[in-house]
């Protein structure tokens, strides 16, 4: 027994001796090993464009995701970097949707982090600023952007536009055969050469930020465009689709360029226009750079105000931003590829004289104003973007201001209460919950005196309107698309009849006419201009005539007969093509000047010096004596019957 325990004891002490000996050789192993030394970051990719990206986004994410509670910090200190957390979380939420102080602080927020982070000897790593002719076309037009912006502010694209023509037409489509508006990378090259700016090391930051902000938070290359003063701009709205369909160069399609053959074609994510003064522009020096980027931009663009779920199943979206603006967004399957549409509606310094500036524009201006003093209700119509809407806002400023103010919407786009805020108004929309005759029907219990339609676009939105000038309002002024009077009367009888409110078109044409006075028609020419193409009366005819009745007092069969036929004559008439209407053109825009056509008739006249205070009435006469005086013939258009009696002319309501 003791042989067996000394050899047990002989191999536990073997064992103790082999694992001391591994343990002193591991030791030497790792104290001989040469430790590597740490490997610096390059800084071609430490202060390029994606690199600085990443920085802030590293930055940011760690500074909102720390825990506090974990610094050991003191009250104090603890409460003033809550607080600013909190502040940068919010201006983070909401810098995206249209609020430029929000913007302007991250974007501070990021120059700080920069001007900490990239030392002097790399600043032109990100953008080339010292060679020119390396920076890329976009990097090239937000360097003059921010030249114009330093001086003029928002106004910094209409006047770069202005000072170098740059909405002129130019042979550039279809190998020159067809002109249109574009705005190429040669253009602002050589605008970036003339100007010769040379940047200081705070306005390269300035520009460092702006680029990293609009890949970071912002709208991609669009950011500071949606700021400046222009009607709208969109993207994704031309150009092939990337993967969808067949290579067009090889059925023979000439690239942008306009030469054939080897060139990339345009694709949707190089697709940047601008609706400026009433022409759309293409930015050709403007990139979205892939259709992911595209892609991010047409997400977060109409997110403000909870605007819902752009999905497959919703393939689109109509939203507004925190300034007003409208959004429309689309995605496929609904649309071939991801776009937006951005509509800002300009407010500042509006008024009538500024929106009607052509000659004798002392015509239509006073008129409009007494429209709205006279409580006739009146249509706008006219093509997209030639200012239906922002004529109706400034419209609204001569209505009676005592009178409360209900507006129905498609989408918040007149925002009248940031023009007027001491009026009474309430606006209301449809959504996914409550529908728009709901809310039609609630604004008849809110004390409302005028209803307003922001625009008259569907069969449910026209019945809404013949409802809302029936009942519950002194009158209504909306926004219509017709091209004519004619088609605007008919468009609103098809959409009651669509809305099954009446099945026999003499009577719902009636009721259309019974409540239209006046058609305001705006159109747009070529060239961007916007005037008011004409002012048009509508004038409902009589319908309640008794029908002829003398073959009762025939003295023969034959001879009653006869008059029996012409009274059966009239009666088909009446129900088949007899009119229900008549126009009136008021005032006509011909060769760059209003001119008076036809006077108001006598019925509209009286209606509105009637709704109309003593002083506003007694400059109403005036202003029909020095348009109409009473001795002068008036002006034929020569399509028009002449109308200078219209002493029979009935109750344009009485029907």
């Amino acid at each position: 027994m003791t042989e067996s325990l000394t050899d047990f004891l002989n191999l536990v002490l073997i064992a103790v001796l082999l694992l001391l000996a591994v343990g002193i050789a591991w030791l030497n192993l790792r104290g001989n090993r040469k430790v590597p030394e740490r490997q610096e970051e390059d800084p071609e990719t430490l202060y390029d464009a994606e690199g600085l990206l990443r920085h802030v986004r590293d930055r940011i994410n760690t500074l909102t995701r720390t825990n506090l509670y974990e610094l050991g910090l003191s009250g104090e200190e603890f409460k003033k970097r809550e607080n600013k957390r909190a502040e940068l979380k919010r201006a983070l939420h909401h810098c995206a949707y249209g609020s430029a102080q929000d913007k302007q602080y991250v974007k501070d927020f990021i120059q700080d982090m920069l001007d900490q982070h990239i030392p002097d000897a790399y600043l032109n790593l990100a953008i080339p600023f010292h060679k020119p002719d390396r920076m890329s076309p976009t990097e090239v037009f937000a360097s003059v952007l921010f030249t114009y912006r330093k001086e003029h502010g928002t106004a910094a694209f209409s006047k770069l536009v202005d000072r170098y023509g740059l909405d002129c037409l130019k042979p550039m489509l279809e190998n020159g055969a067809s002109s249109a508006y574009v705005i190429t990378e040669e253009e602002i090259r050589e605008i970036h050469a003339v100007e010769g700016y040379v940047p200081d090391r705070t306005d390269k930051l300035e520009i460092l930020s702006q680029l990293v902000y609009e890949r970071y938070k912002g709208l991609g290359v669009v950011d500071e465009l949606r700021d400046m003063d222009i009607d709208g701009l969109s993207g994704g709205v031309s150009g092939v689709v990337e993967n969808n369909g067949p290579d067009l160069r090889d059925a023979g399609v000439s690239s942008p360029s306009g030469q054939s053959g080897t060139e990339p074609l345009l694709r949707s994510c190089d697709s940047v226009w601008v609706f400026f003064r009433g022409k759309s522009i293409r930015l050709a020096c403007l990139s979205f750079g892939g259709d992911k980027e595209l892609r991010r931009v047409c997400q977060n663009i109409y997110r403000y105000n909870k605007a819902g779920q752009l999905s497959e199943s919703n393939g689109f979206r109509v939203s507004e931003m925190r300034d007003g603006s409208r959004v429309v967004v689309v995605r496929p399957p609904f649309s071939e590829a991801w776009a937006f549409f951005v509509r800002k509606f300009q407010t500042k310094n509006m008024s009538l004289e500024r929106l009607i500036p052509d000659a004798n524009s002392e015509l239509p201006i006073p008129f409009i104003r007494f429209l709205a003093k006279g409580q006739m209700i009146t249509a706008i119509t006219g093509s997209q973007g030639c200012g239906k809407t922002t004529l109706l806002m400034e419209m609204i400023r001569h209505i009676e201001a005592s009178y409360p103010l209900r507006i129905q919407e498609m989408a918040f786009e007149l925002h009248l209460r940031r023009l007027y805020p001491e009026r009474n108004i309430l606006s209301f929309r449809e959504t996914e919950t409550v529908s728009g005759q709901a809310g039609l029907d609630l604004q008849k219990k809110t004390d409302g005196a005028v209803n307003i339609l922001g625009e008259v676009a569907t069969d449910e939105v026209s019945a809404w309107m013949i409802q809302m000038a029936q009942v519950a309002s002194l009158f209504t002024l909306f926004t219509h698309h017709a091209k004519t009077t004619r088609d605007l009367v008919l468009s609103l009888r098809n959409s009651l009849l669509k809305c099954e409110m009446f099945n026999n078109e003499a009577i719902a044409e009636q009721q259309v006419v019974s409540v239209l006075d006046f058609d305001i028609h705006l159109t747009r020419d070529v060239g961007g201009r916007r005037y008011i193409e004409r002012i048009t009366e509508i004038i409902a005819t009589a319908s309640n005539t008794a029908y002829p009745d003398s073959w009762r007092d025939a003295a023969d069969s034959e001879s009653s007969a006869a008059r029996f036929l012409e009274t059966t004559q009239s009666f088909y008439e009446r129900m088949t093509d007899r009119r229900t209407f008549e126009s009136r053109n008021i005032l006509e825009f011909r060769d760059g000047t209003y001119v008076p056509v036809h006077r108001p008739s006598s019925l509209h006249i009286a209606e509105m010096k009637s709704a109309m205070r003593d002083t506003d009435s007694a400059h109403f006469g005036e202003w029909l004596e020095r348009w109409w005086p009473s001795a002068v013939m008036q002006v034929s258009t020569g399509r028009e019957e002449e109308a200078d009696d219209d002493s029979d002319i009935p109750d344009s309501r009485a029907v």
